[in-house]
């Protein structure tokens, strides 16, 4: 793998993990993921707020 490859997506659809099998380390990974992907969500969310924020004032 070349160092400018983007790093492989993690599938967090696999929400909720075994958490019982899991080592600390790979909990913290998991709570990693799973605060990545609610930043994720939380930037779709605000532009999806944006653009609707602006089509209402374009149709007032």
């Amino acid at each position: 793998m070349f160092d400018d490859e983007p790093a492989a997506k993690k599938n967090v659809q696999d929400f909720p993990a075994n958490l019982v099998d899991m080592s600390v380390e790979h909990l913290r990974d998991y709570i990693s993921d799973l605060n990545a992907e609610i930043a994720r969500v939380e930037g779709e969310i605000t532009k999806k707020q944006a653009a609707s924020s602006a089509a209402d004032a374009f149709f007032k």
